[in-house]
């Protein structure tokens, strides 16, 4: 199952409503949902995000995207 764009779109972090940024493993499949203002990652569980605070877990320095520079 995959992650639909446009509800990932929708989704923001249930503790400080900032956005949210798709996570993905070594073969690119989505793992997860990362917040950069809490430093926080909400699992996908076949193809559903688990947007609980209860599920999230710590998210380290490398597991998020880097930011494109602003022109």
């Amino acid at each position: 199952m995959s992650l639909d764009h446009r509800l990932l779109s929708l989704l923001v972090c249930p503790l400080c409503k900032g956005p949210l940024e798709l996570l993905r493993d070594a073969e690119q499949r989505p793992i997860g949902l990362g917040c950069r203002a809490d430093r926080l990652a909400y699992p996908i569980r076949d193809g559903v995000p688990m947007m609980l605070e209860q599920e999230a877990r710590p998210l380290g320095d490398d597991e998020l995207p880097a930011r494109k520079p602003a022109p």
